[in-house]
């Protein structure tokens, strides 16, 4: 290879002896001086071996972004809404030098690479309560959140919320809210991004302005917002408790389970798919209480009930068992049984529920044996419940220590429909 003045973040032509390649020059790990990385302008990344490298062209030379923040309007025929930022892809950009992403770590950088959420709503108030991957929250950062969130709903001037979060675990979060935030007045809605806003392909633009049309929509829900399909047409509104993220990459990666979407969102309206509550005047209340003992656990054939005494042993207070089928584990003669160890469990004070593996359906524990036997064990059925919105509820429930004292309380709490999270008809 040629010597080459080429600097990380350069726009640069690669020669080979058939081909070339465009894209973005990236620093290279330190123990791979033999490689030349680019990102190309599909957004992946490859390397190419400096041996195969006949020369390097400069396009365009890296050049520091300025400072410059848009100045935002407030139009006084335009309602009000705030955001709440807390992380993930909609809330970074490119780092042309290394080739990663790094936060937008101001509102006014949100404001620059997405203008298009100001067509709808004047954006009145932004909260940063934290900014992480959402793959490393937990119920103090929802609590958080579900704190920043009511505060905003009870203030007169605000429409609605809007919160910008990571995709891998929001499905998490919103049915933590679902639960943290009762008597709902105004619309939540959780948004999110596949793709950073600053590559063509970004997913980020469309959902947040979809977001911004159901945060003034006249909903009290709390949803997810994103795209319908993979193109750049329309959104979906999800209820936040009856929705899952099914895909690693695709625009549309959320889906809701055994109903379907609450609205259909395009660039000009908010079409309502199904009955919803409306906005209301009351004020919003909180209630996080939680109990962070509780463990979700995925039975797989051959597995040892042992399992269930560890987490008993580590003092947890409550478990879902996310079992097969219409609801089994293994059970009658087995040698794998694990009906004694759940009996066991419960008499020393864990409580037990049954979510299902399936994704989709309802459990039914009535119709084959096995499922009559864990039945009359004292396992709690939870119907068509998704197993993250089960333990999310039942960290909730049993955070209520006026609930705890009594089984058959923590039983009828967990079978009521709070939040909307069991169906009463299924939909695929």
């Amino acid at each position: 290879m040629k010597p080459t003045n080429a600097q990380p973040g350069d726009l640069i032509e690669v020669s080979l002896v058939k081909n070339s390649y465009h894209g973005v020059f990236l620093e290279s790990p330190k123990d791979e001086h033999g490689i030349i990385l680019l990102k190309l302008e599909s957004g992946y990344n490859i390397g190419i071996n400096k041996k195969d490298i006949l020369d390097i062209n400069i396009l365009r030379k890296f050049a520091a972004k300025t400072s410059e923040e848009r100045k935002v309007k407030i139009e006084q025929e335009k309602p009000n809404i705030a955001i709440v930022m807390t992380g993930g892809t909609i809330s970074s950009e490119l780092d042309s030098r290394t080739g990663g992403v790094s936060w937008l770590t101001s509102p006014e950088k949100l404001f620059k690479f997405y203008p298009e959420v100001f067509e709808k709503a004047n954006i009145v108030k932004i909260e940063v309560p934290f900014m992480m991957g959402s793959e490393n929250m937990g119920f103090k950062e929802w609590q958080k959140i579900a704190r920043v969130v009511s505060r905003l709903l009870n203030d007169s001037n605000i429409k609605g919320v809007i919160i910008t979060h990571g995709t891998d675990t929001l499905h998490y979060t919103a049915a933590a809210l679902s639960f943290f935030i009762r008597n709902l007045n105004k619309p939540v809605v959780l948004t999110y991004s596949q793709r950073s806003g600053d590559r063509a392909s970004s997913d980020a633009s469309l959902n947040l302005y979809c977001a911004a049309l159901a945060a003034i929509s006249d909903m009290a829900e709390i949803v997810i917002v994103g795209h319908a399909s993979s193109n750049d047409d329309y959104c979906y509104a999800f209820r936040g408790s009856k929705v899952r993220k099914l895909h690693s990459s695709r625009r549309d990666a959320f889906k809701p389970i055994n109903t379907g979407p609450i609205a259909k969102i395009t660039k000009d309206s908010f079409i309502p798919l199904m009955p919803y509550k409306k906005r209301k005047k009351n004020k919003a209340e909180l209630d996080i209480s939680f109990e962070e003992k509780v463990a979700l656990i995925k039975f797989y054939p051959g597995q040892d009930s042992d399992i269930l005494e560890y987490y008993r042993k580590k003092g947890y207070k409550g478990i879902v068992i996310e079992m097969l089928g219409l609801g089994h584990v293994a059970t009658g003669e087995s040698r794998k049984s694990w009906v004694s160890k759940i009996k066991e469990i419960q008499r020393k004070g864990v409580f037990v529920c049954a979510s299902s593996q399936t994704i989709y359906g309802r459990l039914d524990p009535l119709v084959y044996s096995a499922g009559r036997e864990l039945l009359n064990s004292g396992v709690v059925y939870l119907e068509d419940m998704l197993s993250e919105t089960a333990l999310v509820k039942l960290s909730w429930v049993l955070g209520h220590k006026e609930w705890t004292k009594n089984k058959e309380k923590i039983k009828e709490k967990m079978l009521e429909n709070i939040s909307g999270e069991f169906s009463d008809r299924l939909q695929e």
